[in-house]
């Protein structure tokens, strides 16, 4: 297991020169995005969970841009506060410290290089513990965050009807539809919870660091149509923000100001589950 961390640690070194020495249309994809965000109070880096590359990139625009604080989607604030931030390259500490195999997320040699490229900066969790999760589903998104905080991020008041309908669709048809109706609407909450709590940790990684922040996630929350840089325009509009978007073979869904495309990854048919039960 030591060997193959030290390996890990290895590639994450490399990574950062391996994506920005690429050629040809992906490296000046790569040196525009560098170039859009360069001034940005955040930086939202969005990505497909599995996709090595789409890591690799964000490792790259990190190590480019050199923001004061990283925000993650994948872990807590109180897992990011028990992170030292100049271990960030030592991919067992990380691992062990964010108890990463029970996560959920996909193996942690994926995100190994930009945890690597962030070693240094101040980390951020935005990952709402499930039992608060639940409980902000039970009572409420906009009660869960307080009148204050949610009239701030809008979530005081319900979506359009044709967005509410939009998003809906969307997760029925994510969830190879297959999800009850009744259970659309709370899915939909569900992200709207997610995208708050994303720009709650952003907004506290301003205030303590004075920018810039990076935000490391997935690319539904980092639409610039729908997610986090949405709520976070609502809440303090005179920052700038920049979104990244990270597409697979030219296929990406939602608004970004600017896309990266890789090779898609081969994976297993997300539905084979669903029609087997059926």
């Amino acid at each position: 297991m030591r060997k193959r961390f030290q390996t890990l640690k290895m590639i994450a070194s490399a990574a950062v020169l391996a994506a920005l020495c690429l050629s040809g249309a992906r490296a000046e994809g790569l040196q525009a995005a560098v170039q859009a965000m360069r001034g940005a109070d955040v930086m939202v880096l969005g990505e497909v969970h599995d996709n090595p590359q789409h890591h690799l990139n964000q490792a790259a625009l990190l190590q480019a841009l050199q923001p004061k604080a990283v925000v993650w989607e994948m872990i807590t604030q109180a897992q990011a506060a028990g992170l030292d931030t100049g271990r960030l390259d030592e991919p067992a500490y990380v691992a062990g410290q964010l108890d990463w195999a029970q996560s959920g997320w996909p193996d942690f040699s994926l995100y190994a290089p930009v945890f690597a490229a962030a070693n240094g900066a101040r980390q951020y969790g935005a990952l709402v513990p499930r039992a608060e999760a639940s409980s902000a589903l039970q009572q409420g998104v906009a009660v869960y965050f307080g009148p204050k905080a949610a009239a701030r991020f809008g979530l005081d008041q319900p979506l359009p009807a044709a967005e509410q309908a939009a998003r809906e669709a969307d997760q029925l048809a994510n969830h190879c539809n297959a999800m009850p109706a009744e259970m659309l609407p709370v899915l939909v909450d569900f992200q709207r919870l997610r995208d708050a709590a994303l720009v709650a940790a952003a907004e506290a990684a301003l205030k303590d660091t004075g920018g810039p922040v990076a935000v490391i996630t997935g690319n539904g929350h980092a639409r610039s149509d729908r997610g986090l840089p949405v709520y976070l325009a609502k809440a303090r509009p005179s920052l700038t923000v920049v979104s990244l978007g990270q597409s697979e073979g030219g296929s990406i869904s939602g608004v970004f100001d600017r896309v990266l495309d890789s090779a898609p990854v081969e994976r297993p048919d997300p539905c084979l589950a669903f029609r087997n039960s059926g």
